[in-house]
């Protein structure tokens, strides 16, 4: 994205700008910050009883004689399944480069897929935002058509023999005819679009919160959500999606990770390292890496960014960590 938007999130309100992320001060009056401030006034009406007892414990701490920690171990199995234990747990991926095909710079890609001998990109900015039918090899368009000018296109996903497209800000998915790229119908949505993907059953769409929601492909209608974590931690700003092999790939606004995450529990199973993967001297004018379109029948991946010149053709494999 590149102008700044208050976005609606559950948790919340944050406003982008140039890849920089401040706290909305609306959020100063929040329920949380209410409690905090009645608990410090009663804090401070029962200061001296509070003062009395904090002292006894702490001399009776201080006097009592010390005792050797004893458990059996279960706490630390405890913390190791509950995804709090050994750092380096979490598998550290990185990009295998097979190819380099050509990629249309002036393409800001907001999504990437490809079905049968296709590849599909929506690509955004008010004013240019499109869905292109290209060929996975050459990357030549073979058609494309525009989205009105007051909507920023966003991500794709193919299901069956129609197409869904996102849009940014405007609360519109799009349904077009996956042949023809026609445009069937509108659906509107609360919040933002981002991402989106299909499981097999299921839509799988982001907002770049950590949540992604689920959707009926038919209808577009939410069944169900969930919050992504890593290795106990949110993951916000999830943004292009990619639904392979059970797994939803995300990528990350303004870094250079993709996220490998279970859909069924919203943990991450895998982070993929693209760091480099343009060449300093193609990175003028180049923005952040977003697009992944899984290659059918291989357990590779066409991978590009927002007006770069290439796209690549990798595989995810362990890395060095």
């Amino acid at each position: 994205m590149l102008d700044c938007a208050v976005r609606a999130r559950r948790r919340s309100r944050l406003c982008r700008c140039g890849g920089r992320r401040t706290a909305d001060p609306e959020r100063s009056s929040t329920r949380s910050d209410r409690a905090c401030q009645a608990f410090g006034v009663r804090l401070a009406q029962t200061g001296r009883l509070l003062c009395g007892v904090l002292l006894t414990i702490v001399v009776g701490v201080a006097c009592a004689p010390q005792v050797p920690a004893q458990h059996d171990g279960q706490d630390d199995r405890e913390q190791t399944d509950q995804g709090v234990g050994h750092a380096g747990s979490l598998p550290h991926l990185r990009v295998e480069v097979i190819n380099v095909l050509p990629h249309d710079r002036s393409s800001f890609t907001q999504g990437l897929e490809i079905a049968g001998e296709t590849l599909y990109e929506g690509t955004g900015l008010r004013g240019s935002s499109a869905l292109r039918a290209a060929d996975p090899l050459s990357g030549s368009v073979r058609h494309e058509v525009r989205l009105p000018a007051e909507f920023f296109g966003e991500g794709i996903t193919v299901t069956g023999d129609r197409i869904w497209q996102l849009t940014w800000q405007e609360g519109v998915a799009f349904e077009r005819d996956r042949e023809s790229l026609r445009e069937l119908r509108r659906v509107e949505y609360p919040g933002e679009g981002w991402g989106l993907c299909f499981d097999g059953r299921r839509l799988v769409m982001s907002d770049g919160s950590d949540e992604l929601t689920f959707r009926d492909p038919a209808t577009f209608a939410q069944v169900g959500e969930v919050s992504v974590t890593r290795e106990g931690s949110p993951v916000e700003e999830l943004n292009e999606l990619e639904c392979a092999g059970g797994q939803v790939w995300a990528n990350v606004w303004g870094s250079d990770e993709i996220m490998r995450i279970d859909p069924a529990n919203g943990q991450v199973t895998a982070v993929v390292d693209a760091e480099g993967l343009l060449p300093p001297e193609q990175r003028a004018g180049a923005d952040v890496l977003n697009g992944i379109a899984a290659v059918p029948g291989t357990d590779e991946f066409l991978i590009t960014g927002k007006n770069w010149p290439s796209t690549f053709r990798v595989r995810f494999v362990p890395g060095d960590r």
